[in-house]
């Protein structure tokens, strides 16, 4: 019987340029370095070819701005690939040289020894939710920075609003109201006003689309669920499922909250425990996205008239964990408040159990993850 012969493919990705590497199965397998090919889907797949010659191939490559083009490429002729979390690869400390050439033979050598962890790679769907939920995040951020420079333009010249709010009715027929004696201060304040509204309309453009396309996606049911938790509505739960992916992959909560970097770090030794603030690993958006919604446990539980209207279309298991929720985290937050716990530590440990309660309502859905 002909023995199958499995190499591991290290491949260093960038932007013009793959830098490609080879470690042959077994302790002491060969690694060789193959060379250098450009970042094209013609020359990748003339490589896999090549490669593919002597045998079954394995290939890696770190996450990175480039994508995930490569993996699909790869997976769709057959060979197993994975891609690798940057932040977990083994480095040494007194390594001084880094060269593509080193990092792909460094992949292939590491991932021959199973040391790598992979990421989880959303199906082009999914991505594509993904990608819209980031330019609803983007938008959201340049209005913020639009009407920041506004109001500090209004305030160089002695124009503060003191009747209420920025950004209602009153407010803006406030700033319609305002002139100024110099042309050059008039055409500023158009010019940042037009900005604010610009970028107003496309966010708000950006809601409705991730609106109408949660509506026709897999995991569009899974969405809505979580809309029963409190803090959490179409937009928060879009980018959570969005940024998260596949909860069904997290075989506890506490994977899901070490996941979204909502675990306490530690530095142990001995008899001395050492625990420190929280991780902050994974998606930064999912994370946030609870830490906002951790905000709302702050008030005495209930169901407000909105929400209600929700919870009246979900099954009753997902109303039961939601009331839950509120019960079992609505005393805590005043009760931590009270001992002296600083707000945004109380904030951060309600958002690590309502991931908890997130994971509960994921395990009662169970979406299968299909375009």
């Amino acid at each position: 019987m002909k023995k199958i012969i499995r190499s591991f493919v290290g491949m260093d990705v960038h932007k013009a340029t793959i830098s490609i590497s080879v470690a042959e199965d077994g302790r002491g397998g060969t690694v060789r370095f193959i060379g250098v090919i450009p970042n094209t889907p013609e020359a990748v797949g003339k490589m896999a070819k090549q490669l593919a010659r002597h045998g079954e191939l394995d290939f890696c490559y770190e996450a990175s701005g480039c994508g995930y083009g490569v993996h699909r490429q790869l997976t769709s002729l057959g060979h197993k690939c994975i891609v690798v979390a940057p932040s977990l690869i083994p480095r040494k400390s007194g390594e001084r040289i880094k060269t593509d050439r080193r990092d792909s033979e460094k992949l292939a050598i590491l991932h021959r020894s199973g040391n790598l962890t992979p990421v989880w790679v959303p199906d082009p769907t999914h991505e594509a939710l993904r990608d819209l939920v980031r330019a609803r995040v983007d938008a959201s951020m340049h209005l913020m920075r639009a009407r920041q420079q506004l109001l500090a333009f209004l305030l160089r010249h002695g124009r503060s609003y003191t009747t209420g709010n920025h950004w209602t009715q009153r407010h803006r027929c406030w700033l319609a109201g305002q002139t100024f004696q110099e042309q050059a201060h008039g055409i500023v304040f158009q010019d940042y006003l037009e900005t604010v509204w610009t970028a107003q309309a496309r966010r708000d453009a950006l809601v409705q689309r991730i609106s109408t396309m949660v509506a026709a996606w897999s995991l569009g049911p899974l969405v809505e669920a979580l809309r029963g938790l409190r803090g959490l509505d179409l937009i928060s739960a879009a980018t959570f499922i969005a940024s998260t992916g596949d909860l069904s992959r997290f075989e506890s909560p506490r994977l899901l909250m070490g996941y979204l970097g909502l675990v306490p770090s530690e530095h142990s030794s001995g008899g001395t425990i050492r625990r420190g603030g929280i991780t902050k690993t994974g998606n930064r958006e999912a994370r946030r996205m609870l830490i906002e919604a951790a905000w709302s446990y702050q008030y005495p539980a209930r169901i407000a008239k909105e929400k209600a209207e929700i919870l009246v279309r979900l099954p009753k298991n997902i109303r039961d964990i939601a009331w839950k929720a509120q019960t079992r985290l609505c005393t805590p937050y005043r009760s931590l408040i009270a001992k002296g716990k600083k707000s945004t530590v109380v904030v951060a440990a309600i958002a690590r159990e309502l991931a908890g309660f997130i994971w509960a309502i994921g395990r009662e859905m169970r979406v299968p993850m299909t375009a």
